[in-house]
């Protein structure tokens, strides 16, 4: 019953796990390319939210200066920042790995990496 009330009261960090476990699923059980990337993706999205939700810090006021309000103290930014320089790395990798996948379509005519492998495989006992 603890362990219950652990995962409801931080349900944050229980998101986060089940996201990350939902796209490593992905990527370890499918073959097709398009589906690794969205699982990698799923995956990202779960980190970006364990991080930010390390920063929130509950009642306190987001990190703005504002001479008129109360004192109260603020939440911590760094993890906002850090995490807008991993969503640009991560949008940059997808593209990366989508133009690549496209290159593997034009040139084997699928992206299923186990009909990739077969083709391959052809291809070395045709040599």
């Amino acid at each position: 019953m603890e362990i219950l009330n652990n995962l409801i009261s931080n349900y944050y960090y229980t998101g986060a796990v089940i996201l990350f476990i939902i796209g490593f699923h992905t990527m370890l059980y499918n073959s097709n390319l398009i589906k690794k990337l969205i699982g990698m993706n799923i995956m990202d999205t779960a980190v970006f939210l364990l991080f930010v939700s390390y920063g929130y810090v509950k009642g306190k006021r987001a990190p703005i200066i504002d001479l008129s309000a109360e004192g109260g103290g603020y939440v911590n930014p760094l993890p906002m920042a850090l995490i807008l320089t991993g969503i640009v790395v991560a949008v940059s990798i997808t593209a990366f790995a989508l133009a690549l996948t496209i290159r593997l379509y034009d040139f084997y005519g699928t992206v299923d990496i186990d009909e990739i492998t077969e083709i391959r495989r052809r291809q070395h006992e045709d040599e």
